[in-house]
């Protein structure tokens, strides 16, 4: 493996999937922790759209006393980051509404009179 200098990489497993049993180096963020999801694309035999495995972060052990996380390994997420976990992500106050939802309650109506 090249000298990759100040980036840092744990050897980290993956559980359930088609990865199952592997064990990868996974780039640790400026926390020292692997990303929550690791999405890896599988490229279609018959030249269509790539399928994405989703990997999600989950704690390999945990210390008795304190309970602080020991590593990290990826579950496999079947259902693609489209569950409770997954999909659009946190949604600010101040942020755009989410395609398709209607802006304003039905039950006020517009102020477009003035």
């Amino acid at each position: 493996m090249p000298d990759t200098g100040a980036v840092k990489s744990q050897d980290t497993p993956f559980e359930g999937g088609p990865m199952d049993g592997r064990v990868l180096p996974v780039l640790l963020g400026p926390t020292g922790h692997p990303p929550k999801t690791y999405r890896i694309p599988v490229p279609d035999a018959h030249g269509g759209p790539p399928t994405v495995l989703v990997y999600r972060r989950a704690p390999r052990a945990q210390s008795k006393r304190l309970g602080l996380v020991q590593g990290w390994k990826y579950t496999f997420d079947a259902e693609g980051g489209k569950g409770a976990k997954g999909g659009a992500g946190l949604r600010w106050p101040w942020s755009r509404p989410a395609a398709g939802a209607n802006p304003t309650p039905s039950d006020q109506p517009d102020d477009a009179d003035g």
